[in-house]
């Protein structure tokens, strides 16, 4: 029988993924969260570098800023969460369920080499436990 050490990160990943820019508008990116059903994604630059993360609680200081003024909030690069802590494609699935035990983060972006490859969540190492058991 496998266990979490022997499945990688890359076998439950989300690769397609959805990304914002850094200048994209917040309300543009909140609409986009709404519209897909997702709770965050990867900020990347024009190089397609990761510069940031936006969560749903990051966007969340929206909402007081749009119920006293107009819905035009700023930009992703002013609410989002910076130097994302990420995770690697080949790292084990205990390993990343240790690291959501202990940091409130929800998702990871998985990096190889640098480049943005895709997503892990919580709800994907639960796939992975219920797969397995």
């Amino acid at each position: 029988m496998s266990t979490l050490d022997s499945v990688q990160v890359r076998d439950y990943m989300t690769t397609k993924l959805v990304t914002f820019s850094p200048d994209m508008e917040v309300m543009q990116a909140v609409h986009t969260l709404v519209e897909n059903g997702i709770s965050g994604a990867p900020v990347l630059d024009d190089h397609g570098k990761l510069v940031g993360m936006l969560s749903q609680r990051d966007c969340l200081s929206i909402a007081l800023m749009a119920a006293q003024d107009s819905c035009i909030a700023g930009p992703v690069a002013q609410f989002m969460s910076t130097n994302p802590v990420t995770v690697e494609p080949d790292a084990n699935l205990t390993q990343l369920a240790t690291m959501f035990t202990t940091a409130p983060f929800r998702r990871y972006p998985v990096l190889d080499h640098g480049k943005v490859v895709g997503q892990i969540s919580r709800s994907d190492v639960l796939r992975a436990i219920s797969a397995l058991c």
